[in-house]
């Protein structure tokens, strides 16, 4: 089976979610079979080139920068697939239409839409087109709809309503011209499903590749200290952190415990946030990140806006470290609230929460220790591919 992948980005190397998923998708359904042929952007910190062959994958990078947010303003196409109409990008995807031919089509997330025009110019006969699948990394169209809704500033508000009408046109269009849609949460696939009950829809969750501890032992010489890992470069992700931290710092300090914010993101927004903070620290970029969950006793995902997976709360599990989350945040894995995780209504509830666990160690243990039986044969990589393939094939 030949596959055309159409994505944002080279998704090495991995230092977020969506790239976690691009690149664990791509090396799966290769590794499952598939010739496959990457068109996205090149990126710095990564080895490939355009050309470049990874075994069963052939990669055609487009060595340009993004466009720009205000490329967007004026065009019908949202900023994050507007971004990757770059004149090398175009090139590229009339080069690979004209010259090759495949069996499926790959539009991976909804910052590849924008080649959408062009893929069905090249095949304008739906009997001869190969088969068109969407993968979703979001729900985007009720996602960007509420990140817009929740920002607290008034004009940003209205330009992020905006950019999330021509969202979800585009989305629209690549669900109504594919064959099959993947979701990479259940509820996701729920809401694409009644939406478009005509589709198939099969849902994907991520694998996991990382590093899985044995055994872990939560002691009282750790620090009283709860960690959060992730990239802060999206508005959605620099939101949330911000809302809890807000709340958060003033509790932790007046109790001795202590933040731990790891990961990504524009220092001057680190700079804005962390003036008068106490209890909470930022590391910035790191190049491991299973140290500082070695060191800390809680993980937290207070994630309010943003959807989707969660692709830290795997490192989370297989690190070993006890989760205390906002309802609603962790979709896409088989936890339960005081079993395997905990669960709070908001960020006040969250941040009193993880103080008055801090010192329970056996509660402690016992949740990372149950999250780890409950998802240890569920996140396989290799089976995400074979089952990409065989949804395909069944078409």
């Amino acid at each position: 089976m030949r596959c055309l992948w159409l994505t944002l980005a080279d998704p090495t190397p991995a230092h977020n979610g969506q790239f976690l998923y691009s690149g664990g998708l791509i090396d799966s359904v290769a590794e499952a079979g598939a010739e496959v042929v990457v068109v996205g952007l090149a990126r710095a910190g990564s080895a490939r080139h355009d050309g470049a062959r990874d075994g069963r994958v052939l990669w055609r990078l487009a060595n340009d920068e993004p466009l720009s947010h205000r490329a967007s303003l004026v065009s019908p196409l949202p900023n994050m697939a507007k971004r990757c109409t770059t004149p090398t990008m175009r090139r590229l995807l009339d080069e690979v239409l004209a010259n090759s031919t495949f069996d499926i089509v790959v539009f991976d997330g909804i910052s590849a839409g924008w080649a959408l025009r062009r893929v069905l110019k090249r095949w304008s006969r739906r009997a001869d087109r190969p088969k068109i699948v969407y993968v979703s990394h979001n729900h985007e169209s009720s996602l960007r709809q509420g990140l817009a809704e929740n920002h607290p500033r008034f004009l940003k508000r209205q330009g992020l309503k905006f950019d999330a009408r021509k969202v979800s046109r585009l989305e629209h269009a690549l669900v109504a011209e594919s064959d099959l849609i993947t979701a990479i949460t259940p509820e996701d696939g729920a809401l694409y499903g009644r939406e478009w009950p005509h589709k198939l829809i099969e849902v994907l969750t991520p694998g996991y590749r990382g590093r899985a501890l044995p055994e872990r032992r939560i002691t009282p010489d750790l620090p009283r200290r709860a960690v959060v890992v992730g990239s802060f470069d999206w508005i959605a992700k620099r939101l949330n952190i911000a809302e809890f931290i807000r709340v958060a710092d003033p509790i932790f300090a007046a109790n001795g415990v202590e933040l731990e914010i790891v990961g990504s993101g524009d220092p001057a927004f680190f700079d804005q946030i962390r003036k008068s903070l106490v209890a909470t620290h930022f590391t910035g970029t790191v190049e491991r990140i299973d140290r500082y969950m070695e060191s800390a006793r809680i993980a937290i995902v207070p994630e309010r806006s943003g959807g989707g997976f969660k692709l830290k709360v795997l490192e989370y599990i297989f690190n070993r470290t006890p989760i205390f989350a906002l309802e609603g945040s962790v979709a896409g894995v088989p936890l339960e609230h005081n079993d395997s995780i905990q669960l709070y209504p908001d960020q006040q509830a969250l941040a009193l929460g993880v103080w008055r666990a801090i010192d329970d160690l056996g509660r402690l243990n016992r949740l990372q220790n149950r999250a780890f039986e409950r998802c240890r044969d569920s996140f396989d990589w290799p089976s995400r591919g074979r089952h990409f393939l065989a949804a395909v094939s069944a078409l």
